[in-house]
């Protein structure tokens, strides 16, 4: 997959919010018809953010532009979301993942552009996105495996290893860049299941 020929700031935007909405109604409908094994994808964090990052690396904007994006793109996902729930008769409340979209939506998608980068901008942008990926993994197979799949958590966790191990192999050349890479890594799936498991505790 190539990304598209660079956009306007403001089309960009609108392409986001578009395409964004449209992923996020998806996402409800996938929870009827996607197996179980693969189900946790659209009710999951690393689902969403896995849509956003793929859609601003597509765009491939600047850093700032790029953080814009992030945030339009959660946004989307979540009004998208909540609209077609709405519509299949099931309340959905999108205030909590709106504000965690426009927390985490800005770094999201400086990280996803940074992916085109080298060294330590491609380092950061991979160590953020794969430890998303590995911490929702890992909590997953954890917290919820008495009621959820555990191929789905074994596959994110397995993506965001893949994708480590890629942009280190091809954008990151310095040993001292790739070992902070892998502990940045590692800082951020352990940060992700902690706040996850604040926010669990929060709600249940």
């Amino acid at each position: 997959m190539s990304p598209l020929p660079r956009l306007g700031p403001v089309v960009a935007s609108v392409v986001m919010l578009v395409v964004s909405v449209v992923l996020g109604g998806a996402t409800s409908f996938a929870q009827m018809f996607l197996p179980d094994a693969l189900n946790s994808f659209a009710n999951s964090a690393s689902g969403w953010t896995l849509l956003t990052a793929l859609l601003v690396w597509l765009l491939r904007g600047s850093t700032l532009p790029s953080a814009v994006l992030g945030a339009i793109g959660f946004l989307g996902l979540v009004a998208g979301y909540t609209l077609v729930s709405e519509l299949r008769g099931y309340f959905y409340s999108p205030v909590l993942f709106g504000i965690i979209g426009l927390v985490v939506g800005p770094f999201v998608g400086i990280a996803a552009t940074w992916l085109h980068r080298h060294d330590w901008k491609a380092a950061t942008g991979t160590a953020l996105l794969s430890g998303i990926a590995v911490g929702e993994g890992i909590y997953g197979l954890t917290f919820l495996s008495g009621t959820t799949s555990p191929y789905y958590w074994i596959l994110i966790a397995a993506l965001g290893v893949a994708l480590f191990a890629v942009i280190l192999t091809r954008r990151v050349k310095a040993l001292r860049i790739r070992l902070g890479a892998t502990a940045m890594t590692a800082g951020t799936a352990t940060a992700f299941i902690a706040a996850y498991t604040a926010l669990g505790s929060i709600y249940l």
